[in-house]
């Protein structure tokens, strides 16, 4: 009995701890990420039980990270910060730069608060930042008039 009650308390603590804030669940992601990238998306989603529902986008997702192979994109050298934006005290997006040898590709993750656990809201990713970068340096978007 004091065994399986210590299991159980072990278990909720590890998890109460993996949902205290959205940093310390992209840290987890990034972490696994590094060994196995498809368990890595698996485990973000599994943060929310309403994600069940979409089992094969989530499918399609980690098919992707798993496409992500030293003979495709070359050697992974870990993930940079681009940005965080809090649109409210309940839901916030963080951006990272994930480098590879080939290319940089971003990671976009949204997290919601309902009530007291930090969930997933959603994860994409893509490889538009080229674009991105390119339209950001056109003149229209630069302050001409400073001197």
């Amino acid at each position: 009995m004091k065994r399986t009650l210590i299991i159980i308390m072990i278990l909720a603590s590890s998890n109460l701890f993996a949902q205290s804030s959205p940093q310390k669940l992209i840290d987890t992601f990034f972490e696994t990420y590094k060994k196995d990238a498809g368990k890595a998306v698996k485990d973000l989603y599994a943060t929310n039980k309403w994600t069940e529902r979409i089992k094969d986008d989530i499918d399609k997702i980690i098919g992707t990270v798993n496409g992500f192979t030293e003979s495709y994109m070359g050697k992974y050298y870990g993930h940079e910060l681009i940005t965080t934006k809090k649109f409210a005290e309940s839901f916030v997006l963080y951006s990272y730069l994930v480098k590879y040898d080939r290319q940089p590709i971003r990671f976009i993750f949204k997290f919601y608060k309902p009530n007291d656990e930090w969930v997933l809201y959603s994860y994409s990713l893509d490889d538009s930042l080229d674009n991105e970068i390119q339209e950001a340096a056109k003149l229209y978007y630069l302050n001409l008039d400073k001197e």
